[in-house]
């Protein structure tokens, strides 16, 4: 299995890569036949490194299960790590997930976000012979060791270099940014690596941990220094409220602000949203393959391809920010 994350990095969005996906995927889907009539369906396990009522997780398990209804028998297991960030309740509920494992033996496992990989696969299902899938990996995949004999799946990757550029457009002297982020690992993960490509920008940025509703409306008007604002996963903190953070938004923040998902558009000006359904879509797809023969090692990990652009039109009119024409004839319209 080959990957190379530099390329990604560099260019996540050619046409080239963008065919060669969308063909891959496409292959697969023709190539997994209709399960025969009477044959007990394998057992597909989803472990999801969140919990159900996640967006992010729920869409991922609606996608699956859609392309699996009546090909796989479906089962999930949360490890819950996003409400319960420390390691060792994550250590304990990859524990309870190898028990399950070792109980119901699926004949393949679907790995959704970092800690699955962190916490099950990496300690205890490293070139082992069971065949997992994982899906929305934010980190490098090498953090994890990876390749592995017996995993493949669908990185996480946000079109920054495409960001830059429309930022650079709306703001052309921009120099500094402040990153939110929630205190959980997944975040810290997204905004180091936004600060690592946005510095070779000319663009130095801040990471800036909130654990509360409170901390967000004080480090929001402390941000108003910096030339932008991305925001990463602040909707899962404890207390998040929508109807406060909208108040806020309107009440304080005057410089652009920045996402990249569909749940952040309600309170950012300019979303770039990857989309859960492609991810839990091809890990779908790909565990089927895997299924039919194809060992995983000969599909090699890849980076999602698709994106929505998103315009959130009412904190775009009280900050006074104009966007390009081309964007705003293209995006999504937030009202």
């Amino acid at each position: 299995m080959k990957f190379q994350l530099s390329i990604i990095e560099k260019n996540p969005w050619r046409k080239l890569e963008f065919f060669s996906i969308a063909f891959l995927a496409m292959f697969i889907w023709l190539s997994v036949p209709t399960q025969a009539v009477g044959k007990a369906l394998p057992k597909c396990l989803y472990i999801a490194s969140y919990h159900n009522e996640q967006p992010w997780t729920n869409t991922i398990g609606k996608s699956l299960r859609a392309v699996l209804k009546g090909k796989c028998e479906v089962k999930q297991f949360d490890l819950d790590t996003k409400r319960n960030p420390d390691p060792g309740f994550g250590r304990q509920k990859a524990l309870e997930a190898k028990a399950l494992i070792e109980s119901w033996k699926p004949d393949i496992v679907i790995a959704s976000d970092d800690n699955a990989s962190k916490y099950l696969i990496k300690p205890y299902f490293k070139n082992a012979k069971l065949p997992f899938v994982f899906c929305g990996l934010n980190a490098p995949p090498q953090e994890y060791g990876y390749p592995y004999s017996n995993v493949t799946g669908m990185l996480e990757v946000e079109p920054i270099r495409t960001t830059i550029k429309q930022i650079k457009r709306i703001l052309p002297d921009a120099e500094t940014a402040a990153c939110f982020r929630a205190n959980d690992s997944s975040s810290e993960k997204i905004c180091n690596r936004y600060k690592k490509i946005y510095k070779r920008f000319g663009i130095n940025i801040k990471l800036v941990t909130v654990n509360s509703m409170d901390d967000f409306e004080k480090e929001l008007l402390e941000a108003q220094k910096s030339d932008f604002i991305i925001v990463a996963n602040v909707v899962y903190l404890a207390d998040w409220d929508i109807d406060r953070v909208k108040e806020i938004l309107l009440k304080q923040s005057e410089k652009l602000t920045v996402g990249f998902s569909k749940t952040a558009t309600d309170h950012v000006m300019l979303s770039f949203a990857l989309t859960a359904e492609e991810q839990g879509e091809y890990a779908a797809l790909t565990a089927l393959k895997i299924l039919e023969g194809t060992r995983p090692d000969e599909i090699p990990i890849i980076p999602n391809y698709k994106w929505n652009l998103y315009i959130n039109e009412p904190l775009l009119k009280k900050a006074g920010t104009k966007l390009p024409r081309d964007l705003m004839q293209k995006a999504i319209k937030v009202k």
